[in-house]
């Protein structure tokens, strides 16, 4: 019997050439989609379905043509009120506490690799197959994440909570292709999304940004307070924390001279939500050599060793090496080398030995030098 496989649809390329593949390859697939919550505004679809990137009616409708193409069976699956529970409320919380959130990385661990994983395997199936950039090899008698051979589209950054048991029911076809491969391989397939733009942008808020979508969605998180130095001091007023993060220069609408004794621009050290503050400061002072990180995970079951470690603060950022120190409670503590800069509370911290992704946290806190 065929081994049989759900590949998780979005109608883009990498999800349509990932199901190409595994097709090629003689698996037994079909197509899921979600269905995934957004707001009521905007509401013009005869089917119901609303503004979410990940689902908009031509998103169906496109991966609706690729399994028609690849002949393959396709199912719809409704999961917005899901969605909102595990995705985007802790987005709209996270910003309400004065922290950065990734919501990929939310979605990822509640959505795509725990309820889509149930649901491929309830229809079936005995492997969930995604287009992101990552590799899985298995050896020493565990699986191990990878980066992708293309370094510029590797995404392992937002897969590093998947364990064992999701890395054994898991496959990544395009790990070993480049981008431009990709949408080679769907030309030669004829498929019609080869040359469909990719998505920048959080797939639960419109074009007009996340700042509107905060501002009906949890009001106090605009609500206008003062910008303050690190005495205290105040400097001038922001227009709500939910439009500043770590190590933003623009948009503050205040000069340093005049205000502070600090030559030269003025940068967002950190959001105080208690005080509804914003601390501005030099850029020097946003170099940040320590963090520590809670819901911590390790893609092999354990803690790594301690040193040897590359971290990643940002999907954007350069791995930078450094000391892990497991703590209690599913926290760790990270000593970086040399400081890095602009540390966000709220983002994920990724922790790497070679191209391998050893796991990873949400950040806490951070701090400029070391304590005992």
């Amino acid at each position: 019997m065929r081994t049989r496989v759900a590949v998780a649809m979005s109608g883009g390329v990498d999800s349509a050439v990932a199901a190409l593949l595994l097709v090629q390859q003689g698996y037994d697939v079909l197509g899921l989609m979600m269905r995934l919550w957004a707001e009521e505004e905007g509401d013009t679809d005869g089917q119901g379905l609303r503004a979410n990137r990940c689902c908009t009616p031509q998103g169906v409708e496109d991966a609706r043509r690729v399994a028609q193409l690849l002949d393959i069976p396709f199912y719809l699956l409704n999961y917005e009120r899901e969605f909102k529970a595990a995705v985007v409320d802790p987005f709209v919380g996270e910003y309400a506490a004065g922290r950065t959130p990734n919501p990929c990385l939310a979605c990822n661990r509640h959505i795509k690799f725990g309820l889509l994983l149930e649901r491929a395997r309830s229809l079936g199936a005995d492997l969930l197959a995604t287009g992101h950039y990552a590799r899985i090899v298995q050896g020493e008698g565990r699986y191990r994440l990878l980066k992708s051979a293309d370094r510029r589209k590797d995404q392992s950054y937002v897969l590093y909570m998947l364990g064992q048991r999701e890395l054994g029911q898991v496959l990544f076809p395009l790990g070993e292709l480049t981008k431009d491969e990709v949408r080679a391989r769907a030309a030669q397939a004829g498929l019609p999304v080869g040359e469909k733009p990719e998505s920048q942008e959080i797939c639960f808020v419109g074009d007009e940004g996340y700042h509107p979508f905060l501002s009906r969605q949890a009001p106090a998180t605009v609500r206008p307070g003062p910008i303050v130095d690190a005495t205290g001091r105040v400097l001038g007023q922001h227009q709500g924390l939910a439009f500043y993060t770590v190590g933003q220069r623009h948009g503050l609408g205040l000069a340093s001279s005049g205000h502070t004794d600090v030559k030269g621009p003025l940068y967002v050290l950190r959001l105080d939500p208690v005080r509804n503050a914003l601390v501005v400061g030099p850029e020097e002072a946003l170099g940040q050599q320590e963090l520590i990180a809670g819901q911590v995970s390790f893609v092999a079951g354990y803690a790594p060793p301690v040193s040897g470690v590359t971290a990643k603060v940002r999907y954007k950022a350069p791995e930078a090496p450094g000391t892990l120190l497991p703590l209690d409670e599913g926290r760790v503590r990270l000593v970086f080398d040399q400081p890095q800069r602009a540390i966000t509370p709220g983002q994920a911290v990724v922790f790497y030995q070679g191209e391998e992704v050893l796991g990873g946290g949400i950040i806490n806190r951070t701090q400029a030098v070391s304590s005992k």
